[in-house]
């Protein structure tokens, strides 16, 4: 497997660079589905100019990257989308032996229902999963869920935090992930766990700190914290975006902002808690959730946003029979997908719609994808309930069970 790898990374690196080449770049570049002010080609043009000028990118309200990668910015996201790929590729061969392993372990000590074999997961289904999700890749995310390091964890972290912030999420899940790779018992009463949580976030913690005092040394100014954190977390730039932040604070009295923001970005951290003790056995698929949500309710998202979580639906390709409304909810996100540069074009140029039009596909793009992640949970739970209760359910009647979720 390692040959296809190998002619994927190939393929997809040099058509990369060819775009950034071609004139196919001006125009993505000017799609609000791909850009936003903080990926911004030609803002990053302009912090380099004031740059060369000797001055700091961040003096206007222009730029938003951060600094570290700023000095070589294509190399270094072409560099991080190939390392991604194989992160990934082999981070899920390993997933893949850790669910052997399980499964194996719990049909031995019957843990399973009796008529479940039909849920049981083969080599042959699960073999070309990791080659699919590196080739479905197309956008640099956080590698360090899937380094089996707990230091090389913490630094991808620290370093994907400090690009996005968002990513402080994913702390959870990846300190999920490395407790059942160490056999560690997730137990409020286990020392261990107390021991490798607390060793885990302070080796987080100071990379984090590590980076950004690089990055005022880089620069010898502050300036980048409020121009790139502060940025994220006040939105006062509400250009449009496939996003649900702009046109609601475009419409809202001032006053009312700041409370509202909050509430806005609450969204993206309020979930994790509930999340980590309902799917605290299931680190993999909570990664998957959180990234997801993450790119639904951060306030600058982007279609590269949607592709990254997508880009792990071949791994959970065992729930579809589970799914409810896949068709239905694949349908919305295709229309919405090719409504997006149509409602734009009647907006901006033939002047024939207005931004509610725009805003009204944007929300049901983005009520498409929360209900298509709820869709995948429900159908999570559903298998896990069924392989330890028995497919074929029966109420006290002998009449067949309708399984509810509450």
């Amino acid at each position: 497997m390692a040959a296809p790898l190998a002619l994927v990374l190939v393929v997809a690196v040099t058509v990369r660079a060819a775009l950034f080449r071609s004139s196919l770049a001006e125009f993505i570049s000017e799609r609000v589905e791909v850009v936003s002010p903080l990926n911004s080609w030609k803002r990053v043009v302009e912090g380099l100019s004031l740059l060369d000028l000797g001055v700091s990118p961040y003096s206007g309200a222009v730029f938003h990257e951060v600094s570290v990668p700023f000095h070589f910015i294509i190399l270094w996201s072409l560099i991080t989308d190939a390392l991604t790929a194989v992160a990934l590729y082999f981070a899920i061969q390993d997933f893949n032996k850790v669910v052997f392993k399980k499964q194996k372990l719990l049909l031995e000590l019957d843990q399973y229902a009796p008529d479940v074999a039909e849920l049981i997961r083969t080599p042959m289904e699960m073999r070309y999963i990791p080659l699919k999700v590196a080739l479905l890749l197309g956008y640099s995310i956080p590698l360090f869920l899937f380094t089996g390091s707990a230091f090389l964890s913490a630094i991808f972290l620290a370093l994907a935090t400090y690009q996005s912030l968002y990513p402080i999420t994913l702390f959870v899940p990846g300190l999920l992930y490395l407790l059942q790779r160490q056999y560690i018992p997730v137990k409020v009463k286990s020392k261990a766990f107390w021991i490798f949580s607390w060793e885990y976030a302070m080796m987080y913690g100071g990379s984090l700190v590590v980076i950004i005092c690089l990055s005022f040394f880089l620069l010898s100014s502050w300036d980048f914290i409020p121009a790139v954190y502060g940025f994220i977390l006040s939105v006062p730039d509400l250009t449009p975006n496939i996003g649900l932040f702009w046109y609601f604070f475009a419409e809202m009295f001032e006053h009312f902002s700041l409370f509202f923001v909050c509430v806005f970005q609450i969204n993206v951290f309020f979930y994790t808690v509930p999340l980590a003790i309902k799917l605290k056995e299931h680190p993999i698929f909570f990664m998957f959730i959180q990234i997801a949500i993450i790119s639904i309710f951060k306030s600058y998202p982007t279609v590269g946003d949607v592709a990254l979580y997508m880009a792990f639906f071949p791994v959970w390709n065992h729930l579809y029979r589970f799914l409810r409304n896949i068709f239905v909810l694949a349908c919305i996100i295709i229309i919405c997908s090719f409504l997006f540069p149509v409602l734009w074009h009647l907006w901006i140029y033939a002047g024939s719609a207005n931004s509610n039009f725009f805003y009204a596909i944007t929300l049901t793009f983005n009520v498409g994808q929360i209900l298509l992640i709820s869709d995948y949970f429900y159908a999570f739970l559903r298998r896990e309930y069924y392989l330890t209760h028995g497919l074929y359910l029966t109420a006290k009647d002998g009449t067949e069970a309708m399984l509810v979720l509450k």
